[in-house]
């Protein structure tokens, strides 16, 4: 019985790993990509916040996209993937800072949902389920 909830935990971990994965990777990449008046008009937040923190944060979520993927399926480094649902847990507990200063409250439903399986990961990883580095 342990093994199959073991089984089931993995398979789940691993759907959130590549949801967050996709979704970070892609929004990483927008913001790395678009020029800021492109970008206001799908993220208002980013009309009046410096450029530089607007890359740093698209830096930020394409590398923690592939944080939450790529060691664990290579298994080179592999806690990696529990660091990535951290920092992503980090950038969604500032996002919703950001939201609430700037009253955009229906948004920070959004920052929560995501804090939330980004912890799934973390814990999932480092202690109910990490996986081994090759050897």
């Amino acid at each position: 019985m342990a093994s199959t909830k073991n089984r089931i935990l993995n398979i789940s971990l691993w759907i959130v790993q590549v949801l967050l994965s996709i979704m970070f990777i892609m929004a990483g990449l927008m913001k790395l990509s678009q020029p800021i008046s492109e970008l206001s008009i799908s993220l208002p937040w980013t009309t009046d916040t410096p450029e530089f923190l607007i890359r740093f944060i698209g830096l930020s979520e394409l590398l923690g996209g592939i944080g939450f993927v790529l060691p664990a399926l290579l298994r080179i480094k592999p806690k990696l993937t529990a660091y990535a649902g951290i920092g992503i847990s980090i950038i969604m507990l500032l996002a919703s800072v950001l939201h609430t200063y700037r009253g955009e409250y229906s948004s920070i439903i959004f920052n929560f949902l995501i804090l939330g399986m980004a912890v799934y990961v973390a814990w999932g990883r480092l202690k109910k389920i990490p996986i081994e580095p090759k050897k």
